[in-house]
């Protein structure tokens, strides 16, 4: 397959290109060479390259700040939400396969058993409003897509200027370049990690597998607290930090956060535990 990544440069996107360029034929694109928001730069690249699927990897995922800012939230609407309805109309016409990314986020979390597929949408923040706003684009245009939600992506980390450190490495970067020894961590904020390379995977069999186009749900099996993730973490590290748990209410943060979304995966076959990819990450 021809396949054209956007946000080629982001930890997921770098994932992708690993993931696909083993077998197949891949374009990498980042913002400066494919600006997804752009509707008439999308249309002049995929009729040039003729790629039979595009990947968008590209994502606002500044929370608080989208909270916080009416420019950050606005930012947010046009990547994570206009722009999908964007890709997902040229894709159309062109008879392009999309795959396109979204998050535990636009759930309430107040279901304690975890979401599936077809769960009710209803999120609390204004993060999760523009990745709603980027699903709905995305099925009313009713083109062949895929969309995979995920949440806690952690992975090496992206080569783009903005690309972030995940929990991981932030806890790693905490205990052995900062010295600490003692972290308070979130205690009620319960949902699946999930590690690049896996999803990466994933998303190569959902397309060689043919699957039905549709939702599905990518992240790693099993969930878990921020608390409950760094003692793993620092566990396997063989690292002496003591890990107080806490509530989410002791940091301020302007945007609320859901408290239970694990994401079940009930059309493909389920990914490993966290456990074991967080393992194989930190090896």
């Amino acid at each position: 397959m021809k396949i054209v990544i956007a946000g080629a440069k982001g930890m997921l996107g770098k994932a992708l290109v690993e993931e696909f360029k083993k077998t197949h034929e891949v374009l990498a694109y980042d913002k400066e060479e494919l600006d997804v928001t752009n509707k008439n730069q999308i249309n002049v690249i995929l009729e040039k390259e003729k790629p039979e699927v595009v990947i968008n990897a590209t994502a606002y995922n500044a929370i608080d700040k989208i909270e916080e800012n009416s420019s950050d939230y606005l930012l947010a609407q046009e990547i994570n939400g206009f722009a999908v309805g964007k890709l997902a109309e040229v894709c159309k016409d062109l008879q392009i396969v999309l795959v396109h990314y979204s998050s535990d986020y636009i759930f309430k979390g107040d279901n304690n058993t975890g979401y599936n597929e077809s769960s009710f949408v209803d999120p609390i923040n204004k993060y999760g409003e523009t990745k709603v706003l980027g699903e709905n684009l995305l099925k009313s245009v009713n083109g062949k897509f895929y969309l995979i939600r995920l949440s806690r992506l952690f992975g090496p980390t992206g080569d783009s200027i903005t690309a972030k450190k995940s929990f991981v490495d932030i806890m790693l970067d905490l205990a052995v370049n900062q010295g600490k020894t003692q972290l308070d961590l979130v205690d009620d904020e319960k949902t699946c990690p999930t590690y690049s390379a896996d999803l990466a995977k994933f998303t190569r069999e959902l397309l060689e597998q043919h699957q039905s186009f549709g939702v599905y749900h990518g992240a790693n099996s099993g969930a878990c607290t921020w608390y409950e993730f760094a003692q793993e973490i620092f566990k396997l590290k063989k690292l002496n930090v003591v890990c107080n748990p806490v509530s989410g209410d002791k940091f301020l943060r302007p945007a609320k956060r859901p408290h239970f979304t694990e994401l079940l995966n009930t059309k493909m076959p389920k990914q490993r535990s966290w456990q074991e990819a967080l393992q194989e990450y930190l090896s």
